[in-house]
């Protein structure tokens, strides 16, 4: 599983920065809000990291499992 995992981000970050840079270069980034979910997302990624190897499997998907459900809920109330 992690040479899966791997390969999905070793293609995901280059396809991502083109995708970002072609829409900064039609000016359609916007930069407040990428400044605010960067500032949220960056400490998440680093502590999320961290913590996975100090946290049992069962837990993380116990914890993956209930964040999944809820942005779904919220996904429908919209």
């Amino acid at each position: 599983l992690p040479r899966i995992v791997a390969a999905d981000i070793a293609h995901a970050v280059p396809l991502t920065l083109v995708a970002g840079l072609g829409h900064a270069s039609i000016g359609s980034v916007d930069w407040p809000l990428l400044i605010k979910l960067l500032a949220g997302s960056l400490p998440g990624i680093w502590l999320g990291s961290h913590l996975v190897h100090k946290t049992p499997d069962r837990v993380i998907r116990s914890l993956l499992s209930v964040l999944l459900a809820y942005a779904g809920v919220k996904l429908i109330s919209i």
